[in-house]
């Protein structure tokens, strides 16, 4: 046997398949078109025998698609044990076979032609073919049972008889269009849709053009939300125009009124144009370091919009100064892309000059970009995050003539707790431009700059390091925390942490404490602060231990929060008018001796309403939703009226009023309570965590409480 032998056996198995599907499909087929034949359907049995042929035509390319060169050789292994696996062998180029596949290949070819080949196509399907006659067989069964026409002639009918009567015969919707005018500033043609149910840009115009059977005597649009608007006539259809601003559902109401299967609701939805996206591509980071001799800072990044870009400005900021004497310079530059790029995708190329713009040591340049779009007659605006390129101050040297730095009393980059929000959003902005590992390691780095800044408040409040006493700094490296210390020993309020202004002497209590340990914690020796202002500063250290939490794990959108709170109670404290401590002692009011440890409860009541439980701004949805299960009155007026005014706050606001409308309609519409229900249950907002109670215990389990207590009774 040859590779050519293999195909024969390939064409028998396709051919075998081949039959079969042929012996499947044609008598239904068959069946199908008699059927409409007899039923007076023609065109719907040519059609439904034309679908049945499609899908047996699909399912018989897959059969034939399976039953390739390598799947026959398998065959035949399966059903040969002399050919040892080899018969693929034969599929491969002989000069492309080494030495041992040869001869293993002659070996084999020798072996077939002593052997009988098996038969490998696939057995009759019996059971198909006999289930393929029997549906046939009730297709045509069905198509001939109906009742016999009757040979008697009608009677005429009476056309003025019907027009005098009171009767009015009920108004059948033919076809409609809608054609869709998007504003100019898109550019987008015209369009028409077929269907009543329109999606359309926000502040597109909408053309109605509606025929009907037997021509009404009025016709307009109803809105869900009480608006009407008249329809015209011209000739054989009633049309109409609406600007679309937001989302909304309507129906067609007609004089006389229109049939039950054409009276129904109609969406129109309002699509957005959404704001432009900044994506920056340089700088890389947030905050940049000037380097040596640096005299240029480029900037790159790209622009995009659903139609279009309107103008693209550059916000440039330069701080000046340190301390109490800081100025701020600000101005703006209008940019222009590069030629060759599209409308709705720019890119932005620009290089700022940093002696131009009058940048020395110790300033920062704060650049933002602003973007907006095309839309009319109000643009949508965005902004990207705030970058910074700063030009950090030279050390000092010492002037003891001792060749050395000086240890700065503030870092290169200590950062407030507004600039540790600002990286916090531009890290949620790039999140997804950057892999996993490198958003935590800037997630973490931000959470070490936040735990800084905790350290540097806290030590109003007597706080110097988060657990004991400080270790010593080895001389290799020091960790956080002692360079949060070196960073906070002058506070912005004033206090001075100076603890070795003097050697200490031996045997001086006093000055070996003033030496080696803090005083913090003493009230002689603490920042004198109020006890509100106090109590602000403890939240926005709690505040801060959250974020800092949250950052270290790397989750920036959570930290997010917690920063905000801490920055908004800094504010305040920043702003207090007293920074005294009242040295008052704490008043309680007097225990009655007599009472205790007495066990007496008299006059003692339990305050109701301590725990007042917390109602979403969803419960609205799951009153309804519980009242429309228990079969109670449901209250859909009071739900309407607030889904109108929190759309956002459901996923679907159209179709949940659409239900409420249909069963408002029928109120013994059972379908249309099970419908509003559905898309209500997608609705519930998730139930709030709640301790269980016990399960009471059963026959069984309370025999064996009542074993449990005999056996402990004496």
């Amino acid at each position: 046997m040859s590779h050519a032998s293999i195909e024969r056996l390939q064409r028998s198995m396709r051919w075998r398949e081949l039959a079969n599907a042929l012996l499947t499909a044609c008598p239904v087929m068959f069946a199908l078109v008699l059927g409409g034949a007899r039923a007076g359907q023609v065109l719907m049995g040519v059609a439904c025998a034309a679908l049945v042929g499609i899908i047996a035509a699909f399912w018989l390319m897959r059969r034939l698609r399976r039953i390739s060169l390598v799947h026959v050789s398998n065959r035949l292994d399966a059903s040969l044990i002399q050919l040892e696996d080899s018969s693929g062998l034969l599929l491969r180029d002989r000069s492309a076979l080494g030495v041992l596949q040869g001869l293993q290949r002659q070996r084999i070819e020798d072996r077939l032609r002593q052997l009988s080949l098996p038969d490998l196509r696939a057995p009759w399907p019996w059971w198909r073919l006999a289930a393929s006659f029997v549906i046939a067989g009730l297709i045509v069964l069905a198509s001939g049972w109906r009742p016999a026409a009757s040979n008697a002639i009608a009677p005429a009918i009476d056309t003025g008889a019907s027009a005098d009567s009171g009767t009015s015969v009920p108004v059948k919707l033919l076809g409609s269009t809608v054609a869709v005018m998007a504003p100019a500033y898109t550019g987008m043609p015209q369009r028409e849709e077929s269907s009543l149910d329109v999606k359309a840009l926000q502040g597109s115009r909408l053309r109605w053009s509606v025929r009907f059977d037997a021509q009404p005597d009025a016709v307009r649009l109803q809105f869900i939300d009480g608006d009407e608007i008249a329809m015209t006539r011209n000739e054989d259809a009633w049309s109409a125009e609406f600007h679309l601003e937001q989302s909304a559902l309507y129906r067609i109401v007609t004089q006389p009124a229109l049939a039950p299967e054409f009276d129904r609701l109609n969406r129109l939805d309002a699509l957005p144009d959404e704001a432009p996206q900044i994506h920056v591509s340089s700088p890389e980071r947030s905050l940049s370091l000037r380097e040596a001799g640096q005299d240029r800072w480029p900037l790159a990044f790209v622009v995009d919009d659903d139609f279009g870009v309107a103008q693209v400005d550059l916000r440039i900021t330069l701080v000046q100064g340190s301390g109490e004497q800081v100025g701020v310079s600000e101005r703006q530059l209008r940019l222009r892309p590069e030629s060759g790029g599209e409308l709705r995708h720019r890119t932005f190329r620009h290089v700022l000059g940093l002696s131009q713009l009058g940048l020395v040591a110790g300033d920062d340049l704060i650049v933002q970009v602003e973007v907006s779009d095309n839309r009319e007659p109000q643009a949508n605006r965005a902004r990207s995050a705030s970058f910074i390129l700063r030009w950090p101050i030279e050390p000092d040297v010492e002037t003891s003539g001792i060749d050395g730095l000086v240890q700065k009393v503030m870092p290169a980059y200590f950062r407030s707790q507004r600039q540790i929000i600002i990286d916090t959003e531009a890290l949620i902005a790039q999140r997804a431009q950057l892999a996993a590992d490198a958003f935590l390691a800037r997630s973490d780095a931000i959470g070490v700059d936040q735990k800084i800044l905790r350290l540097r408040y806290g030590q109003f409040l007597g706080e110097e390091f988060e657990s004991g006493a400080r270790p010593e700094s080895s001389v290799h490296g020091e960790d956080e925390d002692a360079h949060a210390n070196s960073a906070t020993q002058q506070d912005a309020l004033g206090g001075d942490h100076d603890h070795a202004e003097a050697p200490a002497r031996f045997g001086n209590e006093g000055d070996v404490v003033a030496q080696f340990g803090h005083t913090h914690d003493h009230a002689e020796a603490a920042t004198l602060l109020d006890p509100q202002t106090k109590k602000l500063l403890r939240s926005a250290l709690s505040e801060m231990w959250q974020a800092e939490l949250h950052l270290r794990m790397g989750e920036a959108e959570k930290a997010l929060p917690f920063e905000n709170r801490a920055l908004d109670f800094i504010k305040q404290v920043q702003q207090a008018s007293r920074i005294y401590l009242a040295r008052v002692g704490l008043e309680l009011p007097p225990v009655d001796e007599s009472r205790r440890l007495s066990g007496e409860r008299k006059d003692v009541r339990d305050r109701p309403g301590v725990l007042a439980a917390a109602e979403s701004e969803r419960a609205p949805i799951d009153r309804l939703y519980r009242a429309l299960q228990g079969g109670h009155g449901a209250d859909l007026d009071t739900f309407d009226a607030w889904l109108r005014e929190n759309p956002r706050l459901v996923g679907d606001a159209l179709g949940l009023r659409a239900g409420i409308d249909a069963l408002r309609r029928q109120p013994d519409c059972l379908d249309c309570r099970t419908r509003l229900l559905d898309a209500l249950w997608k609705e519930l907002p998730l139930p709030p965590a709640a301790t269980t109670l016990r399960e009471r215990p059963d026959e069984q389990g309370r025999h064996y409480l009542d074993l449990l207590n005999r056996q402990e009774s004496p």
